[in-house]
């Protein structure tokens, strides 16, 4: 193994065992230093050799290249990162990179959805399946990521014994390991009874047939054991399409811009939101205060008479 590579697999292990880190995250970590490493390759460079100019001459490329800021952003956080680990494991005796000033990030405000529009995904995915227990299925889906503003992945890995005795709350495992509880809406809860009763029907009728049954609430064939996130993606969609909403609007992730969005104008506090969502720090909570300021802006240039041609 070449001395770049050994020092992203050790930097990997290293945040995985000491901070807990996602597979997502460390993935996201792995593309990112290999890209810095393929270019520092044909420079005739090595993490070990590489200096604070070629650092910089790197980000340049970046730039050339058309990467958005944001995405110059990370690369430059994750090549901090690995020199920080490599000085601290004394497998180098400086940090080129602890100097240089990132590109700040695009301060674009998360697409959300109206509340009218998320009813009627809502309605869509209670609506769409080939089947009686794709629509439960479906229902519970939306219900669950709209009553609890969770991240898809934390959704579709909810373990099945999450669901069990009738829950107000669900304990969710968050980025990093880290455990909080969010509450389950009426609707929710109903939404999530229905599909555990079907889902137990099918996994008994499975035993009967000599197959394990499934760890988690949303099951698949799949390698994963439950559905995945690509595989949800599709998903909502199609509810899009179904419900009659701009399907350029809808991703999982905007159904947890809606919920924080729609708690901060019904006067939820940041820091009630910031614990729901999971976010470490309060300043990441606080762009869904620009949204709503945006949307006070618009209504006031719709609506105010003073605001008229």
């Amino acid at each position: 193994m070449s001395a770049d590579r050994f020092w992203i697999s050790n930097f990997l292990e290293a945040i995985a065992a000491e901070r807990g880190a996602a597979g997502n995250t460390l993935a996201a970590y792995a593309r990112d230093l290999s890209h810095v490493r393929e270019w520092l390759g044909g420079e005739g460079l090595d993490f070990t050799s590489a200096q604070k100019a070629d650092v910089e001459s790197y980000l340049v490329f970046c730039d050339r290249e058309g990467l958005s800021r944001s995405t110059r952003a990370r690369r430059l956080s994750a090549i901090k990162q690995l020199y920080r680990f490599a000085f601290e494991e004394g497998l180098r005796e400086d940090n080129p990179a602890v100097q240089i000033a990132g590109p700040g990030r695009d301060k674009r405000l998360p697409k959300t959805l109206s509340i009218e529009e998320v009813d009627r995904l809502l309605a869509a995915a209670s609506a769409y399946g080939r089947t009686e227990a794709d629509k439960l299925r479906n229902g519970c889906l939306m219900q669950v990521l709209y009553a609890t503003g969770m991240r898809v992945t934390e959704l579709v890995s909810l373990p099945v014994s999450s669901a069990r005795g009738d829950p107000r709350m669900l304990l969710i495992r968050g980025k990093g390991g880290k455990e909080r509880m969010v509450p389950l809406s009426p609707p929710a809860r109903e939404a999530l009874a229905s599909w555990l009763a079907e889902r137990d029907a099918q996994d008994e009728a499975a035993r009967l047939k000599g197959k394990p049954g499934s760890a988690f609430l949303f099951p698949s064939r799949g390698k994963a054991g439950h559905l995945t996130r690509h595989g949800f993606y599709a998903l909502i969609k199609e509810f899009a399409v179904a419900g009659g909403v701009a399907s350029d609007k809808v991703t999982p992730h905007t159904l947890r811009h809606a919920f924080a969005t729609h708690l901060l104008q019904n006067g939820a506090d940041l820091r009630s939101i910031q614990t729901l969502l999971g976010h470490a720090d309060v300043a990441t909570t606080e762009i869904y205060t620009h949204v709503l300021e945006e949307r006070l802006r618009e209504l006031v240039l719709d609506h105010h008479p003073l605001a008229k041609d």
